[in-house]
């Protein structure tokens, strides 16, 4: 993308923040188990959200044109899943990851949001990341997607949103 589309998209990212967070809190109590939960941002927020999404997250079988399509880009490098998630659990990673990344912001003042378009090369080049670390940048919204994926593989618990706040909470400079 020219830079000027993602400082827009940038722009756009954080003009819609709290409306993903009252879209995600909605879509949470509309379930009997969390109709308490509560947007808060704070650290414990983080469990019963975990505990949630575990059991909403689901997948798709990928078709055979995406398999093509993905294949044509990387090759043989890796082994291509035969599902992918689904279009509404793609959609809730990427509302919890804004919300883990604002329940981080919320903790710890002197993080903040940026965008890096200096280095192409950079992962997350053009990407809302949060800065304030004493390593790396963190991509809120990427690890919001780690965690659907985790759980639509059934390789993580519901704790583990919690446990990796408590994580990138310690790198906080």
């Amino acid at each position: 993308m020219p830079v000027e589309d993602l400082k827009e998209y940038f722009a756009w990212f954080q003009s819609v923040l709290q409306c993903r967070i009252d879209e995600l809190a909605a879509y949470v109590q509309k379930d009997a188990a969390s109709k308490n939960w509560e947007p808060d941002g704070s650290p414990d927020s983080l469990e019963m959200l975990g505990g949630w999404l575990e059991k909403y997250v689901s997948t798709r079988e990928r078709t055979q044109e995406e398999k093509d399509e993905i294949e044509a880009r990387l090759g043989d490098l890796i082994a291509i899943p035969s599902h992918d998630l689904t279009n509404e659990s793609y959609s809730l990673g990427f509302d919890i990851g804004i919300y883990f990344g604002l329940t981080l912001l919320k903790n710890h003042p002197t993080l903040r949001w940026s965008q890096n378009l200096r280095n192409k090369n950079f992962a997350d080049y053009g990407q809302p990341v949060i800065v304030g670390f004493e390593a790396v940048p963190l991509n809120p919204v990427r690890i919001g997607l780690n965690f659907a994926y985790g759980f639509a593989r059934k390789r993580i618990s519901s704790g583990r949103i919690h446990e990796v706040y408590e994580t990138w909470s310690t790198q906080v400079q």
